[in-house]
């Protein structure tokens, strides 16, 4: 899982509490209907049921269309990410104790949210219009790339990392951590927790300046 270290709050809605909450209770039956049915089978009908509502015409109320829902997914799922991930990353200013708090957040969050993870991972890859283009937006999982890439980079100025290059290091970061959520996601029987430890060992090693030792 992605996040933007950012501290900046989501921008107020400008939506009635009510409204707000049955949004909410929407996309959480969008996420639970993805987990268990998959998106191709995830219709208005099906999430309406889960929800509770007594017609589809309470989710198109509420949402444009099916993009605007499953962007909503997206986003939800990612601030749950943002929350979750940034008090532990920011409770460190060393740069390897960083790195090592970013990768065990994001195993932490598959590990306590493995059904948030199957929904988000299965929209952002089948979720496409006619022409084949995505349905949604991943953009906001692109941007936190470039700040572990900076955060490096910081640390390599520092001295407590050594040189490398460092946006092939964020890459192998985050393909390593991506490759967890994939493997939770197709119902893979392993421990986040667990592989996320290997993780914070391998790439402490990998980044560690020993001069500085």
């Amino acid at each position: 899982m992605r996040v933007n270290p950012s501290d900046a709050a989501a921008p107020e809605s400008g939506r009635s509490f009510t409204t707000d909450a049955r949004r909410a209770q929407i996309v959480a039956a969008a996420i639970e209907t993805v987990a268990e049915l998959g998106y191709a089978r995830a219709s208005f009908a099906q999430i309406a049921k889960r929800a509770k509502l007594s017609s589809v015409r309470l989710i198109s109320y509420h949402f444009d269309d099916k993009e605007d829902l499953f962007q909503a997914l997206v986003d939800t799922v990612q601030e749950q990410a943002r929350v979750a991930m940034q008090p532990r990353i920011r409770a460190h200013t060393e740069p390897a104790a960083m790195l090592a708090a970013y990768i065990e957040a994001n195993l932490e969050f598959l590990a306590e949210h493995p059904v948030e993870v199957r929904a988000l991972v299965d929209v952002l890859a089948n979720a496409r219009r006619e022409d084949g283009s995505p349905l949604v937006s991943s953009a906001g999982f692109d941007t936190p790339v470039a700040l572990l890439v900076q955060h490096l980079r910081d640390g390599q100025r520092s001295g407590a990392f050594r040189r490398f290059d460092a946006e092939a290091m964020a890459t192998a970061i985050r393909a390593s951590i991506d490759a967890a959520a994939g493997r939770l996601a197709s119902g893979d029987d392993f421990d986040p927790r667990a592989y996320g430890r290997e993780l914070v060992a391998l790439f402490a090693l990998a980044t560690r300046n020993q001069e500085a030792s």
